[in-house]
């Protein structure tokens, strides 16, 4: 029997996806699975975006231009004006979802071999689609106790050496839900400019900062702007995880031509994903502020019902729909497989994202897991009550 890859044997699976088959196993006995493990909002789609579908009278699906649609990358100019951040259309190339603009950043960017520095907990895709374009992700750990604080400018510069050509921020950030300061943005500025980095900026959640400050965005990073890489998404504002329209966006040139090798060599973004995407900037104003105010409110009642369960501690996330919690259980791999494998309360059962998964360093995150406020309150309570009862079941269980 043929031998699998080195690369496929070290690829990690999904904290956010590998419990699927036991989630799945469970429906099929017929017990309910609240879904906190993964980011796919229960909010509708805009209405102009599910119009568009509905009203496509192409007579050929076609191939788009490699960067995407003229039309879709203008629109989204403007959509960047409204966050202060000035960008051309020839600044964006547009990708097949965030994941592929972060892995073009990384091709594009650094050879095999080479390291971004990266605070974590973090989006558990970083390493694997790092471990896909060849570079090494350099993790500093942050913690639960300080709020998933970013960690000392000191300890980034500690880690800096001659292989070293990036630092990646995710802000608001997947899984903690930390919103970096002006202070702290301003602080990672410096060092990528005294070592002349790239700064690879995840903001594809900057519409859910919860605080009466301006968003801070990369591209607001005054004398890098040659250095920064943002990377945007559409499926989380537009509640549109399935059409898989992303989006790389630079001012440099020389990077942007060579990103382009790459997407050319992949043909094309989705047609009719960027058709929907083009369609969601269209959706009023009062959507977005609608889904703003839905997910403050959820954050509230998800933070108010695990504040009854003892021994669970959370920091309140400032952004994004995360957050980390930890848990009064020993492992939280084990606690979250059992959940879905042997455990149910009122023919129901709840399944969460073992943190575990959004570190490096075995240990971290073992009794913590990440859990995604995307369902409606009533759900939210339901599901907490639930885990309320998971928690007490498997300690018993252990005694």
């Amino acid at each position: 029997m043929p031998n699998i890859s080195k690369l496929g044997m070290e690829m990690p699976s999904s904290p956010i996806r590998r419990l699927a088959p036991y989630a799945m196993a469970a429906k099929q006995r017929g017990i309910k699975v609240y879904h906190l493990n993964i980011g796919q909002p229960d909010i509708k789609t805009p209405e102009s975006a599910i119009e568009a579908v509905r009203s496509i009278k192409r007579e050929v699906l076609e191939y788009s231009p490699s960067d995407g649609f003229l039309s879709l990358r203008e629109k989204m100019v403007n959509y960047y004006k409204t966050f202060q951040i000035d960008v051309t259309a020839d600044d964006i190339v547009i990708t097949v979802g965030g994941s592929e603009a972060l892995m073009l950043a990384f091709m594009s960017c650094l050879n095999p071999g080479e390291e971004v520095i990266m605070s974590e907990p973090a989006y558990a895709n970083y390493k694997s689609l790092a471990l896909m374009s060849g570079v090494v992700i350099r993790p500093i750990p942050s913690f639960i106790d300080d709020g998933f604080a970013l960690p000392s400018i000191e300890k980034f510069e500690e880690m800096i050496n001659e292989r070293t050509r990036g630092i990646l921020i995710c802000s608001p950030s997947n899984p903690a839900g930390y919103l970096y300061t002006r202070e702290e943005l301003n602080r990672i500025r410096d060092l990528v400019k005294k070592h002349d980095l790239y700064l690879f900026s995840d903001e594809v959640y900057r519409e859910f900062a919860y605080t009466d400050q301006p968003y801070t965005s990369a591209c607001h990073l005054e004398g890098i702007e040659e250095n920064v890489v943002m990377i945007d998404s559409m499926s989380k504002r537009y509640s549109a995880c399935g059409i898989r329209i992303g989006a790389l966006v630079t001012k440099n040139k020389a990077l942007r031509a060579t990103v382009m090798k790459f997407c050319q060599a992949r043909l094309s973004p989705p047609l009719l994903g960027q058709i929907v995407a083009e369609a969601s900037i269209d959706a009023p104003q009062e959507y977005t502020a609608h889904t703003y105010k839905e997910y403050i409110a959820r954050r509230d009642c998800l933070m108010e019902e695990l504040g009854k369960i003892e021994g669970v501690y959370s920091p309140v996330p400032m952004g994004a729909f995360y957050t980390i919690a930890r848990l009064p259980i020993d492992d939280s791999d084990k606690f979250c497989e059992w959940c879905l494998r042997e455990f149910e309360y009122e023919g129901a059962t709840v399944m969460l994202a073992p943190a575990s998964g959004f570190y490096s360093e075995p240990g971290l995150g073992k009794t913590e897991v990440r859990i995604a406020y995307v369902l409606e309150k009533d759900e939210l309570r339901k599901a907490v009550r639930v885990l309320k009862e998971a928690i007490e079941t498997y300690n018993k269980l252990r005694e």
